[in-house]
């Protein structure tokens, strides 16, 4: 075994049916891990791509409330038998001037991408601290460090998950518990569809990126095995930016 073999490994992925959420599940079943996926939308086309060798369940909930996630837990505990691995990455983002964002706007975002991802976290924790092992991988953002424009609500959601990445770190590493974040740079996604189109934002964006491209779901997949195997037993806290160098300009 290698100390990135995650044979025998249960990884429990949201936002799995697309993007780097199915980046990321591809990874980790590569690397010999079974794979749940949750979303709000079935995730068909990702547990068709896995190997054959992989078991797999999908789990079916809306994280736009924190209502699902102790049954999240429970369901993938029963149909797979433990939890290994958590990757909080189900996200939305609403974009608007700041003078002009609204309440409801602000609420969404933050009840998905914040709110969601602690009380999962939290669900996750309370059984990996039991068994004495786990890894969470919160999925954190460029915004984790930086403003943004027009993206009130997910900046401030996102400079949460850093905030809530190193306070779980605190309390649960002596316990097992790794909890780190990925922090995407700029990923080509349905979330970046608009800046995409955009000629000049995507020209601006593409100008400081030193790697010159935009990002893939399936560059984030090094990162995810690397934080959920044992080569990283002594990381916690770390908020790792995958970025094509973004943040070094």
């Amino acid at each position: 075994m290698t100390p990135f073999d995650l044979t025998g490994r249960v990884a429990v992925i949201t936002g799995a049916n697309t993007g780097i959420g199915q980046g990321i599940a591809l990874a980790l079943a590569q690397a010999g891990a079974d794979i749940v996926t949750v979303g709000r939308s079935a995730a068909d086309e990702t547990l068709a791509m896995l190997p054959d060798s992989v078991r797999h369940h999908d789990i079916r909930a809306d994280l736009s409330s924190a209502a699902p996630t102790a049954g999240i837990v429970e369901e993938a505990i029963s149909r797979m038998g433990r939890i290994d691995i958590l990757v909080n990455n189900a996200g939305i983002i609403r974009r608007a001037d700041s003078v002009d964002y609204t309440e409801a706007d602000w609420d969404a975002v933050m009840d998905t991408n914040l709110k969601s991802l602690f009380f999962l976290a939290q669900a996750a924790g309370r059984t990996m601290i039991a068994q004495g092992s786990g890894k969470i991988i919160n999925i954190a953002s460029l915004l984790s460090f930086q403003g943004g424009i027009r993206i009130p609500a997910y900046t401030a959601a996102k400079s949460g998950v850093a905030g809530l990445t190193r306070l779980l770190a605190c309390e649960w590493a002596e316990k097992g518990v790794n909890v780190n974040a990925i922090a995407p740079g700029y990923i080509d996604t349905n979330n970046t569809t608009d800046l995409r189109n955009d000629p000049d934002r995507n020209a601006s964006i593409l100008a400081r990126i030193p790697a010159g491209r935009w990002g893939k779901p399936s560059d984030m997949g090094g990162a995810a095995v690397f934080l959920a195997s044992s080569a990283s037993d002594y990381i916690n806290g770390a908020v790792l930016p995958v970025d094509g160098g973004w943040l070094a300009r």
